[in-house]
């Protein structure tokens, strides 16, 4: 009925959770709907797991996605559980603060140690149109979002799961074998082997993976924990494709992730990897884009919509370095270098066309 993977261990269940809360944000399809439904049926903490983790995302569409699935009844049963464990857990800790040194130490409840609550990080990373930004993780994993991007994060003593919902990020990532740092977007995983990488969700949910050091593993994103963490446990550079569950992507390669089945793996040269990152600094690089699809890039980084008024100039190369946000500096070299003037319309456009 459902083609969700099984989760056994908490690990599992809570990443399985953070991964549906996601997809929530964005909006489930009617499948989707189902197989969350048939997930939280086959299992009380896996519902449990579900609504642990919603209280993390402080957005009204999650909400309203889980009062639309599950009976209100029983949601207020489980937030009455939690309610109920917390105080039990409150008054068990007055009484062990309470008693002599005698007390049997097999009667104390577990109670997370400073250590797993460091390790512990739950939050959501966001960048505006136009704005990009740096976030260091506890763990001292840099990462950097570009333009209208929005990245979830999970980390628990055991895993660091993130979720691209949208935009682009870069992740310069600490390494911890015994903690996988795994990247989910759409319905593939990223998985670092000792890694620096760049992550691309275009609005055609398109992905593109570049790896700039080290190696990273695809996988479908219901891949679980432990094979995961097996896997980077046990690869090294002798270790063959075949014996992988997934595809491994290394350094200087750049995968591409549409609908199609086929996930093209090509080699990228030093000039491309410094185009395609030139973000990074704050700079668009274009070497012989043709116009449209350059203005489609710009337009990433700001409110103005382009419209090409005259199509005989779609197709123009461009060539150049121009400052991400800076459509006066583009406009004024359009016009220079191609006789291409501009005219400015309702809602923000700008309308481009040829000069007789």
């Amino acid at each position: 009925m459902s083609n969700v993977s099984q989760f056994h261990t908490k690990e599992d269940i809570q990443a399985q959770a953070c991964l549906w809360i996601s997809r929530m944000d964005r909006g489930l399809s009617l499948s989707e709907q189902k197989e969350l439904v048939f997930w939280c049926e086959q299992n009380t903490a896996h519902l449990n797991a579900l609504l642990e983790m919603a209280s993390y995302w402080d957005d009204v569409s999650v909400l309203n996605e889980l009062s639309d699935l599950f009976p209100l009844d029983k949601l207020k049963k489980i937030r009455h559980h939690f309610s109920a464990i917390v105080l039990a857990a409150s008054v068990a800790i007055v009484s062990i603060l309470s008693v002599n040194a005698f007390v049997d130490k097999s009667f104390i409840p577990f109670i997370p140690s400073l250590n797993e609550q460091s390790l512990t990080q739950i939050q959501i990373l966001k960048t505006n149109i136009g704005e990009q930004n740096s976030f260091t993780m506890n763990d001292g994993t840099h990462i950097q979002l570009n333009t209208n991007t929005i990245v979830h994060v999970s980390y628990t003593p055991s895993s660091r799961q993130l979720t691209l919902m949208q935009g682009e990020a870069r992740f310069d990532i600490a390494k911890d074998k015994s903690r996988p740092f795994t990247v989910t977007s759409g319905d593939k995983s990223f998985t670092a082997l000792g890694t620096i990488f760049n992550v691309q969700k275009n609005s055609h949910s398109d992905i593109e993976l570049m790896v700039t050091e080290g190696r990273v593993l695809i996988t479908k994103a219901t891949e679980t924990l432990e094979v995961i963490r097996h896997t980077l446990l046990t690869t090294d550079e002798n270790t063959n494709q075949t014996e992988l569950p997934g595809i491994l992507v290394s350094s200087g390669e750049k995968a591409t992730i549409t609908k199609q089945p086929d996930m093209p793996i090509e080699q990228v040269s030093l000039d491309q990897i410094q185009r395609d990152l030139a973000w990074q600094q704050g700079m668009l690089i274009f070497n012989g884009e043709s116009l449209s699809n350059a203005l489609a890039e710009v337009s990433r980084y700001t409110e103005t919509h382009f419209k090409i008024s005259d199509p005989t100039i779609a197709d123009i190369k461009v060539s150049g370095y121009f400052k991400a946000n800076d459509v006066e500096g583009l406009l004024a070299s359009l016009k220079s270098n191609f006789n291409i003037s501009y005219s400015k319309a309702a809602n923000s456009t700008i309308l481009l066309a040829l000069n007789e």
